[in-house]
């Protein structure tokens, strides 16, 4: 099928740029319908800068893919195309885009931020897709981190690929129950799904660990509402904590820290996410050694394939504010093309077969990232990395975050044995 003038121009624009190589061999040859990504995501609203810096890194990813020639099937290669539908925040428009995407036949669907809506999405997919089979769609899920979307609502059709939320609890209370500075603990998290499981979570983890420890607060304060977090920060102050556990993400995150620091707080942040979107530099030289992050992966690892893969991100989005690069969403469009490939056909029910048990090692990355797809739940598993926070320069941190002058480095780096769960999931399979 001829490709749309849109299509052509973007390839074009590809390309020129570099990042594009011919998808066939015989010159003057047309190039193949794309095989689209619908990438639904808040692009605008409180949490703008997350998806903003989403599609940056899924965008970057299908350009990689691309750059090679695209996925190899049978009559030929064809190139990924990105499909961006802001959601605005909103989980009723997400599920507006889904239909909408669904009716464009787009089989492969992308989201992340936000637990409740994808637990939406994966619903309304199991029902559109046991409906209408001939028009089936699996989702891939990068951030939303709520256990129960590999457990009691796993679906044949979700495939996750970041770390949930049991598996980088059990990564930070590895390294908090080393901390015996540490007697006092509060908790704080956004008032959905995925804080609620958090906050919960944490406790058990922390009373298994170290029961010594007291929890002082368990608060849950509503998601992307709040502008002025002083009065949250002011109890944690009072609380007499020596350390905050947090799962909050976006501005959500970002205003809280800062609150922290226009307190005066000297709490050590034990989070998720305090490894980008503003944090670093919102909380300046108070973070040096007491902002903690866990994630799979970040610029200051070490080692040649990652210093490799950052400098590439680097020269893509020079700019230090789009400075935001995970490897678990290179990891999901690799291994994407990977199940196409595997499957020999881009029909849902084929490329999901085809990702059960499906092995990364990391090639395509140059050996930067190996995980596994376990057929059981759809849950990747991978190893985590806890960072702290430092003053960038020098061997050991050697990239700052965002331009703002500090960076990370790896307190513990646990393979994904070590931070594996067990599942509840009990999936039914289409036949």
């Amino acid at each position: 099928m001829k490709p749309s003038s849109l299509t052509r121009r973007a390839w074009l624009a590809l390309a020129a740029a570099g990042l594009a190589a011919p998808l066939h061999a015989q010159p003057g040859a047309v190039a193949r319908e794309p095989i689209k990504l619908a990438l639904i995501e808040g692009l605008s609203g409180a949490f703008a800068n997350a998806g903003d810096a989403v599609a940056r890194n899924i965008q970057w990813a299908v350009e990689r893919v691309n750059s090679r020639g695209g996925v190899r099937l049978p009559g030929g290669a064809r190139p990924l195309e990105l499909v961006r539908l802001d959601s605005k925040g909103s989980t009723e428009e997400a599920l507006s885009l889904l239909r909408s995407a669904l009716d464009q036949r787009i089989a492969f669907v992308l989201q992340g931020n936000s637990s409740a809506t994808a637990a939406a999405l994966v619903d309304a997919l199991d029902k559109h897709n046991a409906r209408e089979p001939e028009r089936r769609a699996i989702f891939l899920n990068y951030s939303a981190v709520d256990p129960a979307l590999t457990n009691e609502r796993c679906s044949f059709w979700h495939f996750r690929f970041d770390a949930h939320a049991d598996m980088r609890l059990a990564a930070l209370t590895d390294v908090l129950q080393g901390d015996r500075s540490v007697k006092k603990v509060y908790l704080i998290g956004q008032d959905y799904s995925f804080g609620q499981h958090v906050n919960r979570k944490a406790r058990e983890m922390i009373a298994a660990k170290r029961p010594d420890i007291q929890i002082v607060g368990d608060e849950l304060h509503p998601m992307g509402r709040v502008k002025d977090f002083i009065p949250y920060a002011a109890k944690i102050k009072a609380s007499g904590a020596q350390a905050v556990l947090t799962g909050n993400w976006g501005n959500d995150l970002t205003l809280l820290v800062r609150a922290l620091r226009e307190v005066g707080s000297d709490a050590r942040l034990y989070t998720f996410y305090g490894n980008a979107l503003g944090v670093p530099a919102a909380v300046g030289d108070a973070g040096i050694g007491s902002v903690l992050a866990v994630a799979e992966w970040h610029p200051n690892v070490g080692g040649a394939p990652a210093e490799a893969f950052y400098a590439a991100f680097r020269k893509r989005f020079p700019d230090p504010r789009e400075d935001y690069v995970h490897a678990r969403m290179q990891v999901m469009v690799e291994m994407l093309a990977a199940a196409i490939e595997r499957a020999r056909s881009t029909e849902a029910a084929a490329v999901a077969r085809a990702f059960e048990g499906l092995a990364y090692d990391g090639a395509t990355l140059g050996g930067l990232h190996r995980a596994t797809m376990r057929a059981e739940d759809h849950q990747l598993q991978q190893p985590l990395v806890v960072s702290v926070m430092e003053r960038a320069g020098g061997k050991a941190v050697p990239h700052d975050v965002e331009g703002s002058g500090y960076g990370f480095k790896t307190l513990r780096r646990l393979d994904a044995a070590a931070v594996a769960q067990p599942t509840t999931c009990r999936m039914n399979r289409p036949n």
